[in-house]
């Protein structure tokens, strides 16, 4: 059984993860690098990542960090902190490393980590996905997940809000 220290093993900095993933690409191994704010896990974000994860040997998950968060989705969002989403992401068997992001895009990210595949929720087109064209011009794909329908963050939380209304 995993303790919550082996978990927390999960979440790396952007550094030390260039690291582990030279490791596995050494070992022949695949990476797929998907991204998000993750923050209220859903079924639609574990359909998401699990396909994600069939994509490849390891999947690393880029999270956006709160400031991040909030640039993207506004001053009242994230409703989690950043160590809450990551531990959250870090728990989930189909996700390998967990890597939080301070930019509005994982573009750097990606170019440090030249993962193999990139996956994206339904709510994209492959043209539309930051470091596509970095991913394939190294040979990689992109991948679309589609999305599950009902699920959303947004709409959970509206969903609570008016329910408390």
């Amino acid at each position: 059984m995993k303790t919550v220290e082996a978990i927390r093993q999960k979440i790396i900095l952007p550094e030390q993860l260039v690291h582990q993933a030279y490791g596995w690409k050494m070992k022949g191994k695949t990476i797929a690098f998907t991204n998000g704010c993750f923050d209220i896990l859903h079924e639609g974000h574990i359909f998401s990542l699990s396909s994600a994860a069939k994509e490849a040997d390891y999947l690393i998950v880029g999270l956006n960090s709160d400031s991040s968060t909030r640039s993207l989705k506004g001053p009242e969002r994230p409703i989690n902190h950043e160590q809450s989403r990551a531990l959250m992401l870090a728990s989930l068997i189909m996700v390998d490393a967990v890597v939080i992001f301070n930019e509005s895009t994982p573009l750097q990210l990606i170019q440090l980590l030249e993962p193999d595949v990139l996956v994206k929720g339904g709510d994209y087109q492959p043209d539309q996905v930051v470091g596509a064209q970095e991913v394939i011009a190294r040979g990689g794909k992109v991948v679309i997940n589609p999305l599950v329908e009902g699920f959303s963050t947004t709409g959970l939380i509206q969903r609570i809000k008016t329910s408390l209304s």
